[in-house]
């Protein structure tokens, strides 16, 4: 029989999908995305502005990287070092990382705030800032001076996809998602919350909070500590279960705001309560969604893959060999070449530490049982053929040692990766 993993667990009950929506699903949001100039190509949207009707909560985590850019330590300033404040907007600006840029970098991410906040009516330190692109080159800020006026002039509640374009470098489509939920039975009576989301990411991606970055926006009333603890929450089950090609990009954030304009004067949402939870299993939903459409758009992949490890002895080991298999270039690529050689996987979780015995172990791709008891399992390699030609690949496996588990995502390393970023500076 295939191994049982957490992708059997049914999908969370009253959650509805906003078919297109994203990050002006929810109440009290405009967006655009404009071509200000960061970019050569006119026809390539390059700069991304989120608006708030008024001042909302703010929440944000960020890269752990040693080597951040000048825009997280910007933002990581205006929320006071702590994650979490009052925020009117959010820029994000494609074509150039502004990492690695010393002082220059800081004032110029400086700067960009100062003319969002100048445009939009609110004081710098109420824009968050973002940038996405080439690391070590300085930062033109002029760009911004007519980028930022004209986003602002197109933004609206229905030009949230432009935005989502704007972010993107390698990617090969915008990412968004949103979901919504009732809040009558949850004592906001005819009421409907909403959480959406934009993100980017494709290539140096292994998140640690963490090029990905994410803007997410809900209409819920959350006060801004807790919507930080909500956020810590979401991303650690999502984002940081994300890896591409286990590089921790320098320039990884991801923003949730809260303009509890759904239930304008309603009480907020108090962790522990029903309405709380319905708003944890909203932001996770859509978190989630995020991170999947990051790991199937990889630079190069062609296949989604999840890894899903059981029986662990511990969350922390259960983390470690899911990464030990997702990170593995030559599981990766034994995926892009259809090869269905389940001794990488074995390779893999045997090298990265986590406690188990070799004869307790059991493995699957694809569905198939291919081992168990640490032995080989005969499976049918025509079938696995076939099974290779989905767009999801799923590799389980159950370290027989304890009750522990988690799902990592990744995709497969294809010829395209090295052509991507061989070239990624031409």
């Amino acid at each position: 029989m295939p191994l049982r993993s957490v992708r059997d667990i049914p999908a969370r009950e009253g959650l509805s999908i906003v078919e297109g929506g994203g990050v002006t699903s929810a109440q009290g949001f405009r967006a655009a995305g404009v071509h200000a100039g960061f970019r050569a190509n006119p026809n390539r949207l390059d700069m991304a502005l989120v608006v708030a009707d008024e001042p909302c909560a703010c929440a944000a985590v960020f890269t752990k990287n040693v080597f951040c850019s000048a825009p997280v330590s910007v933002s990581r300033k205006h929320l006071d070092d702590v994650g979490y404040g009052t925020a009117r907007a959010v820029v994000v600006n494609s074509g150039n990382a502004n990492a690695a840029t010393g002082q220059p970098g800081l004032e110029a991410a400086e700067r960009t705030a100062a003319i969002v906040g100048e445009a939009v009516g609110c004081p710098s330190s109420e824009v968050m800032v973002a940038s996405t692109g080439v690391i070590g080159q300085l930062l033109d800020v002029a760009p911004f001076e007519e980028g930022v006026p004209a986003a602002l002039a197109q933004a609206t509640a229905q030009a949230g996809a432009s935005a989502a374009q704007a972010i993107m470098t390698t990617d090969t489509v915008p990412k968004e998602a949103a979901v919504s939920f009732d809040g009558t039975p949850l004592g906001f009576e005819g009421v409907t919350f909403t959480v959406g989301g934009m993100a980017k990411g494709s290539g140096m991606i292994m998140p640690n909070m963490a090029t990905m970055i994410a803007v997410l926006t809900t209409d819920a009333p959350v006060k801004a500590p807790d919507l930080h603890a909500a956020l810590v929450a979401a991303a650690n089950r999502s984002f940081n279960k994300v890896t591409v090609d286990s590089d921790t990009s320098t320039n990884d954030c991801c923003f949730l705001l809260a303009s509890g304009a759904a239930a304008a004067g309603g009480a907020s949402f108090e962790p522990g309560g029903e309405a709380f939870a319905a708003f944890e299993a909203a932001l996770d939903e859509v978190c989630q969604t995020l991170a999947r459409k990051m790991a199937a758009d990889g630079e190069g992949a062609s296949r989604l893959v999840t890894v899903t490890v059981a029986g662990a002895a511990s969350d922390e080991d259960a983390d470690v060999a899911a990464r030990a298999v997702a990170n593995s270039p030559l599981v990766k690529t034994m995926i892009a070449g259809h090869d269905a050689n389940w001794g990488r996987v074995a390779m893999a979780i045997g090298k990265c530490g986590a406690a188990f015995r070799q004869e307790d172990a059991a493995i699957d791709l694809l569905g198939l049982p291919v081992c168990r008891g640490g032995l080989t399992v005969p499976f049918d390699e025509d079938e696995a053929l076939r099974r290779f030609e989905d767009p999801e690949i799923a590799i389980d496996v159950d370290l027989g040692a304890g009750d522990c588990e988690t799902t990592i995502w990744t995709c497969d390393f294809t010829h395209d990766y090295i052509t991507i970023n061989g070239d990624y500076r031409s």
